[in-house]
């Protein structure tokens, strides 16, 4: 639309959106990195580029720390999309059948292994794809750590091939983040017009028919919030300075996260909350799962950071699952022994760090192999978050559960001696 299109010309000797996408409407480069942490399951490989400075080109050899996804997996995505002859919507990179194989995983006809995104119950993703082929706007919910943010790059990825047209939910996002900015060199020299509007990624999104992302939508104050009522149900986007408007294109939708942790903090107005689909992500349904999710992404996390691999670290990763599932559920695995919980989560991606973390203690100042007191430092920075009520919580649990158990005792000796 004549809005967007002048804004997209003119944005590029001006201010940038308050949040996420790029001003001149291209793809954003790996200098411009905005994307949130993953969480959960696994991705792997790198693209090629790394940040940028003044212009200058990068290193040879220099690789993005983390990458999108849509280049991390552009070969997965370009297998897929050469096999996939279902029916899809307008502007979908892929059909819904596909989207969901690139998250959950498969083998292709010829062979090509497309590797898991995500490991849960796959009506879940099936839900939150059809949802994206419809009208609805989808709100992913979960306690943190069950690969929200995850999923919804992911799902951005391989239906826009384009997962940066993100705005990431603080208590200090403005309405402009969800809206749009201006340019104020122009505004200032020629006042509200065209060439200084400075599109936002949700902007972006309606005008090229993509998918946008709102992280931590319960963060956002509720007046800002509420700017998306009109997105969402009329498909408009006002520019009263202007008098003019940007309607969607077929093709757009919104994915939203928030974690059900942030009650209280800024609810979604009924008004809002209608306008979404709602998926809840569970964390993972058994152990063996959690240490799957754990032992793909540590993998993935230590290539990235050039870490040796760890052949003998599948035993300390099952360890700190065990942990902090007795500790999050309230009970042991046998459900013989109650435990008290702690205040914090203990959620896969906080096992993912310590378990990350415990690998790069090991290979930089132990032999590489992966032991109880290369974890047991992370642990209890993870457990124990106040230190009044929590610290008191672990120190049980050792006793009564970790002391007593058989072949816990390197464990519960490590745990020990990095107890405050």
């Amino acid at each position: 639309m004549t809005v967007y299109e002048r804004a997209g010309e003119s944005a590029a000797t001006g201010h940038a959106p308050a949040s996420g996408g790029t001003p001149d409407g291209g793809k954003r480069g790996a200098d411009t990195s905005a994307g949130a942490p993953a969480e959960g399951v696994p991705a792997g490989g790198a693209s090629s580029g790394g940040a940028l400075s003044d212009g200058a080109p990068p290193d040879a050899g220099v690789r993005a720390l983390r990458p999108h996804a849509e280049d991390a997996f552009a070969d997965e995505l370009k297998a897929l999309a050469a096999a996939d002859d279902r029916p899809r919507p307008v502007r979908w990179r892929l059909s819904p059948w596909a989207v969901a194989t690139y998250l959950l995983g498969g083998t292709l006809p010829d062979g090509t292994v497309i590797t898991p995104k995500y490991v849960g119950p796959r009506r879940l993703v099936e839900v939150a794809v059809t949802t994206l082929a419809t009208d609805r706007a989808l709100l992913l919910l979960g306690v943190p750590g069950t690969a929200k943010t995850w999923v919804a790059e992911h799902l951005a990825a391989a239906v826009s091939g384009d997962s940066t047209l993100l705005v990431q939910g603080t208590a200090g996002t403005p309405e402009e983040a969800i809206r749009y900015g201006w340019n104020y060199a122009q505004l200032l020299t020629h006042g509200p017009s065209r060439a200084a509007l400075v599109p936002g990624p949700v902007m972006r999104a309606m005008a090229e028919g993509r998918t946008a992302r709102v992280e931590e939508l319960t963060r956002i104050p509720a007046d800002v919030q509420d700017s998306l009522i009109t997105i969402l149900s009329e498909k408009t986007l006002p520019v009263p300075e202007l008098g003019q408007e940007v309607q969607a294109v077929q093709g757009f939708n919104l994915i939203a996260t928030a974690n059900d942790r942030d009650r209280g903090v800024n609810e979604l107005s009924s008004a809002l909350r209608r306008r979404f689909n709602t998926v809840v992500l569970p964390l993972p349904a058994t152990p063996e799962d959690e240490v799957d999710i754990v032992s793909r992404r540590v993998g993935q996390l230590g290539r990235a950071l050039d870490l040796p691999a760890a052949p003998e670290g599948t035993a300390e990763i099952r360890r700190v699952v065990t942990v902090f599932r007795e500790l999050r559920d309230g009970v042991t695995t046998d459900g013989r022994t109650r435990v008290k919980s702690p205040s914090g989560t203990l959620s896969t991606a906080e096992a993912i760090s310590v378990v990350t973390h415990g690998l790069a203690l090991a290979a930089h100042f132990g032999d590489g192999t992966l032991r109880p007191g290369d974890v047991a430092a992370g642990i209890l920075g993870a457990v124990v978050r106040d230190p009044a009520a929590d610290r008191a919580v672990w120190q049980e649990y050792l006793e009564t559960v970790v002391r007593e158990r058989d072949g816990w005792k390197d464990f519960y000796r490590a745990c020990r001696e990095v107890a405050p």
